[in-house]
């Protein structure tokens, strides 16, 4: 192989999303995770490669990192000296971001931030039917505790008066 060849090939993995090449995007455990996973062929050839030379190189921690392919860290990385750092990258977007979404209102307008969404209508039948059980259980629970503390301490209650 030449480098030509290994630039192009780390360069076009790099470039894209994990779930663009059919890779992971979190950990796995072990190979019958990644059974489990619809991952692509290519990838759980070199995922499969990671796992099996894990053993041989433990300081590696390749079964932690096998979902990236071994690699432990970012694809660029930027030197303080030469250029700047990702998290000022990072903040300047974000910074950029808050000031396009900022609206110069007056202090009467009220800025509305979220949207309401139906979520549901509630309990199934046999969602109702199952909690109105559970709730029935419930009270029985505590009035059968209520009537047997009551029963406990009838008799000292008697006693107490006899004496």
């Amino acid at each position: 192989m030449t480098e030509q060849a290994v630039a192009a090939y780390v360069a076009k993995y790099a470039t894209k999303a994990a779930e663009t090449t059919g890779s992971l995007d979190r950990r796995i455990g072990n190979r019958e995770v990644l059974d489990l996973l619809d991952v692509a062929d290519h990838p759980r050839r070199l995922i499969g490669a990671c796992l099996d030379l894990a053993p041989l190189y433990p300081d590696r921690k390749l079964t932690a990192w096998a979902h990236m392919r071994g690699f432990r860290g970012h694809f660029s990385t930027k030197s303080r000296r030469y250029s700047t750092t990702l998290g000022t990258l990072r903040q300047i977007r974000a910074d950029y971001r808050a000031a396009r979404e900022r609206v110069d209102a007056d202090p009467d307008t009220v800025l509305i931030l979220a949207s309401w969404q139906y979520a549901g209508h509630g309990h199934t039948p046999g969602e109702a039917a199952l909690a109105a059980t559970i709730s029935r259980g419930i009270q029985l629970n505590r009035q059968t505790a209520r009537e047997a503390l009551r029963d406990q301490l009838a008799p000292e209650v008697t006693e107490g008066a006899a004496a």
